[in-house]
């Protein structure tokens, strides 16, 4: 799946966000609003991580779902 179908998506998919990273806010959610760096600099912000440790975090759960059909 790549990021624009993501962002198209964003509102079936935000129950996935949450699964993966339970540190995240609805608030959060809203911000993010499918936008692959929103989501990584909030998960710098949450977490504690590098900029670098939250690429490769968005990265592997991007990976995940390229195969998924979200309707």
């Amino acid at each position: 799946m790549n990021w624009e179908r993501i962002e198209g998506n964003w509102k079936q998919l935000k129950g996935k966000v949450i699964e993966q990273w339970g540190q995240l806010t609805d608030d959060d959610l809203d911000v993010i609003a499918g936008k692959r760096e929103q989501l990584a600099g909030k998960l710098q912000e949450r977490y504690g991580i590098a900029k670098d440790e939250a690429e490769r975090q968005v990265k592997s759960w991007e990976d995940g779902y390229k195969d998924t059909d979200v309707r």
